[in-house]
């Protein structure tokens, strides 16, 4: 596992286990224990990792007896998919961000392996770094949800 931060390791490890069941139940304290790390690493992990344009439902109790429950979510068609990815758009996104929704498309094979490289190129801070990191995120976005928009418009 050479070159990979502990957030990459754990998410490896959570969607293995999803992998196998359609949804998980864990606690942030017995994943942070085995990873020798603190819970609110896990927290992070989740929350940029298993989101709902990653295609993730998280469902989250705080507490004593507390847990997270992370099911993928099972989507009838494409089209719904795209639905979802547009109606949680945001006005700004982050490259990371970016990536997660992009390879959603090309894990539901909306985009191929080399659209998804292309798109992924178009999106990146390198391309877009003459800008300031608000206008960077801003264009993202807008390129996102162009691209979102127009997949619907062929798909749907």
């Amino acid at each position: 596992m050479q070159g990979k931060n502990i957030s990459d390791i754990i998410e490896q490890y959570l969607k293995s286990i999803l992998a196998e069941n359609n949804q998980i139940e864990i606690k942030r304290a017995q994943i942070a224990e085995k990873f020798d790390c603190v819970p609110s690493q896990i927290n992070y992990v989740i929350k940029t990792r298993f989101s709902q344009q990653a295609g993730y439902a998280v469902e989250s109790k705080r507490g004593g007896g507390g847990y997270v429950r992370i099911e993928k979510i099972q989507l009838q068609e494409n089209c719904e998919l795209l639905d979802l990815l547009l109606k949680n758009s945001m006005s700004q996104l982050t490259e990371r961000q970016a990536e997660i929704i992009i390879q959603t498309l090309a894990e539901n094979e909306l985009i191929t392996e080399q659209e998804l490289c292309l798109i992924l190129t178009m999106l990146s801070h390198q391309t877009l770094n003459d800008l300031d990191k608000q206008q960077e995120e801003l264009v993202r976005a807008k390129l996102v949800n162009s691209i979102l928009n127009r997949l619907k418009y062929k798909k749907c």
